[in-house]
């Protein structure tokens, strides 16, 4: 049934969960197959009667996703028509995860920073490794937070808070971010399968019919809002995208040097 997948490995277990595991070493950034696949799978998992439960991790122990891939935005600097596809790309894969009918747990086996970020906290439960940091740095790459950012940290953790981290880019590590409510736990590695896979085979044992409608009943405002900005938030990331300072910040990173931000 997933056979497409090749970035994005999936273990069918028998006790009805499926674990899915982003596999882009060295840090599983997203590229346009791995993009392409998890939304893919997102939306077929649906019509998978055999899974009750989605398990969703990274390969290694380094990090959960990067995010975007920065040799990938430098081979869109010159290419608008693919970077406002990548942006819709994006907006179909929040679109998927905010549609999935099944739950949906992300153990965060490292960090999460970017698109990571957002498909983690977008996740029904979260629960990580206490080292973790999680970070939404597209500022720090000349981006507006187009992706679904601006969306669920205010929703979390309140609007003066996720202020602080969005216009930022700045981490928080996942023992904070326990503590604010943008995650469910952190605790030390040797604990982590315990606590995740615990919560998916409970959650696969449970009651499947109800647990799947009161997921997406609290999900139902959420898709609201998210319906009601997501083509403002995508046009302003593309616009960002267009800007001198990210390719200044593309380069920078790039050459391995500060970026000197102009304003443009």
């Amino acid at each position: 049934m997933y056979d497409y997948c090749e970035n994005v490995k999936v273990e069918r277990r028998t006790d009805g969960i499926l674990v899915v595991t982003l596999d882009n070493p060295p840090t599983n950034a997203f590229d346009d197959p791995m993009h392409d696949q998890l939304r893919r799978l997102l939306e077929d998992v649906n019509h998978d009667k055999q899974t009750k439960v989605i398990l969703l991790t990274g390969a290694g122990e380094k990090a959960f996703s990067a995010g975007g891939d920065i040799q990938h935005m430098r081979d869109l600097l010159d290419q608008p028509r693919q970077t406002l596809e990548a942006f819709v790309e994006a907006r179909r894969l929040l679109n998927a995860l905010l549609r999935l009918e099944k739950p949906l747990i992300t153990r965060l086996n490292g960090h999460a920073i970017g698109l990571g970020a957002t498909i983690a906290l977008f996740s029904d439960l979260c629960y990580a490794v206490e080292t973790a940091r999680i970070a939404d740095p597209h500022v720090a790459v000349g981006y507006a937070a187009g992706d679904g950012g601006a969306l669920i940290w205010p929703q979390l953790i309140g609007y003066m808070r996720a202020r602080e981290y969005l216009l930022t880019g700045d981490p928080i590590l996942a023992r904070d971010a326990a503590e604010l409510g943008l995650i469910n736990q952190a605790v030390p590695m040797a604990d982590l399968d315990d606590i995740a896979y615990g919560m998916a085979e409970r959650l696969a044992k449970g009651a499947t019919v109800a647990i799947n409608l009161t997921k997406q009943a609290i999900n139902l405002p959420l898709r609201r809002q998210f319906e009601g900005m997501v083509d403002a938030s995508v046009f302003f990331e593309a616009i960002s995208a267009m800007s001198d300072d990210h390719r200044e910040a593309v380069m920078a990173f790039l050459e391995k040097r500060p970026p000197q931000f102009t304003g443009n």
